[in-house]
């Protein structure tokens, strides 16, 4: 498995990942092009990163299906975080509710189609290849 995130001090293979116990990995939010796709060159790696990061242990994962938009990406990643924050757990600690992770996203890309309702960067690979898996 050849899955490789490029970090600032190195690259963190997939397998690298796979192989750790992660007891807390609750979510993974791979901001990334192509991070839910597999590679057509190498047939034989059937997980892509987002399958390889559910298989490490994540509980939710959000990723894309194809290249994703430099100028509406972090956009699209604040108000993910801004829709998962929850100030009402119980024990009163403000924290991130993943179990929301799917409306959380589904929130934020009707917010930035909302945005940019008729400009000619509304059309569909703008918001389309965000996908979540897991919870």
């Amino acid at each position: 498995m050849c899955h490789t995130i490029y970090l600032h001090d190195g690259k963190l293979e997939i397998s690298e990942i796979m192989k750790k116990e992660l007891p807390k990995a609750n979510l993974a939010f791979l901001s990334a092009c192509q991070t839910s796709a597999g590679d057509h060159n190498l047939p034989e790696e059937a997980v892509h990163l987002a399958a390889g990061m559910l298989a490490a242990g994540y509980r939710s994962v959000v990723a894309t299906m194809w290249a994703i938009s430099d100028s509406y990406a972090p956009d699209i990643a604040e108000m993910f975080y801004k829709n998962l924050s929850n100030d009402e757990l119980t024990d009163g600690v403000v924290g991130l509710d993943i179990i929301g992770s799917a409306r959380a996203l589904h929130t934020a890309i009707q917010a930035l189609r909302s945005d940019l309702d008729g400009e000619k960067e509304a059309d569909l690979l703008t918001w389309v290849p965000y996908v979540q898996f897991g919870i």
